[in-house]
């Protein structure tokens, strides 16, 4: 008897006409059901104006699930839906969903390694958390996760009785790493397709417990975890971290363009390592440059969302496991810095 995940599995092989992702990465395939005499039901939702992508799909899907051993009929349900005018979104676009569990997604993003993005992401996290928010937060980087020793703790998740992993929780977070359920010198080696599906485990087969706010800490750059991500899940929006030099500012640029072209909204920009106050002098010294990240906030007509300096309190946080989001604002600089973050972000994506 052929069952749901055997269904899954041959439709796993079915190409989007015209992509190389198949039609369940894309999230397509919104329900599969067998009844007790091998009937095959599955509901399919597509975005699109030209009809001739639910007939391909249809023969292509046909064909496979035909062929599987023990079948009895099948059925194709599709739902054709109108695709989003430019400008706007739709969870629907390609396949777009929500994930169970979560009001609001943000997706933080960089286009190059080294500039912050995952301190941004634990303290933007610990603040809206300390605001009153639920939150999550979610390490994409498979090959580099940081936010377990970011997080402190190096528990390992848990199974549900529905097999889904339940999330660590600390210092009033839910969070999931790929470095929670590997040990801290086992390398990830894994080719694209794997680690899009381990990203898509990661997104919904994690028991978020009713989630406000759920943080993706993308990877660096523009791969293929980046475009799984904004092809399949309906984020709210995303927030681009850089520095102020150029070098950084080119591939900020670059995530912003990504972002674009799937019409997901830009929050905001956050200038990290903005600047350095010498603790002897308080002179205020522009070490990696003055005024990048206002500037490009300008060009792609986003907020500048914060400016966090660079402060050893910040380091040491992250390698302690206790981040600095955890001081009252009043006591830290950055610390209010992150906390303003929170709440300029709740205040562009609130929950009502």
């Amino acid at each position: 008897m052929p069952t749901e995940s055997d269904i899954r599995s041959a439709l796993a092989t079915v190409r989007y006409p015209g992509f190389s992702r198949d039609i369940i990465s894309f999230g397509l395939v919104k329900a599969v059901r067998v009844d007790e005499e091998n009937n095959v039901a599955v509901d399919i939702s597509i975005a699109t104006n030209d009809p001739n992508i639910p007939r391909l799909i249809h023969e292509q899907a046909m064909e496979t699930l035909q062929a599987l051993s023990g079948i009895g009929q099948v059925r194709l349900n599709f739902d054709v839906k109108d695709p989003p005018q430019k400008g706007t979104t739709s969870s629907d676009t390609l396949g777009k969903s929500s994930i169970p569990g979560v009001k609001k997604v943000i997706a933080v993003a960089s286009g190059k390694g080294g500039v912050g993005k995952s301190t941004v992401s634990t303290n933007l996290a610990i603040a809206l958390a300390q605001s009153g928010a639920r939150v999550g937060l979610c390490d994409c980087d498979l090959y580099g996760p940081s936010v377990a020793l970011m997080m402190g703790t190096s528990e390992h998740p848990m199974q549900n009785d529905a097999q889904q992993i339940v999330p660590v929780e600390n210092h009033g977070l839910q969070l999931i790493s790929m470095g929670l359920l590997l040990s801290d010198d086992a390398p990830v080696i894994v080719r694209g397709p794997i680690a899009t599906r381990y990203t898509q485990q990661f997104l919904r087969q994690v028991a978020w417990d009713n989630l406000d706010y759920l943080i993706l800490d993308l990877p660096p750059g523009t791969g293929d975890i980046q475009l799984t991500i904004v092809q399949t899940v309906a984020l709210d929006g995303a927030i681009i971290v850089t520095t102020p030099q150029e070098v950084a500012l080119i591939d900020a640029r670059k995530a912003a363009a990504m972002f674009a072209k799937v019409n997901v909204p830009i929050i905001g920009l956050v200038e990290n390592m903005s600047h350095f106050v010498c603790p002897n002098d308080g002179n205020i010294y522009h070490i990696f440059g003055k005024g990048g990240g206002e500037h490009e906030a300008k060009r792609l007509g986003v907020p500048l969302l914060a400016q966090i300096p660079i402060e050893l309190a910040v380091r040491e946080g992250g390698d302690e496991g206790r981040p600095i989001a955890l001081t009252p604002p009043s006591q830290h600089p950055s610390s209010a810095a992150f906390h303003k973050l929170a709440a300029q972000t709740r205040a562009l994506v609130p929950l009502a």
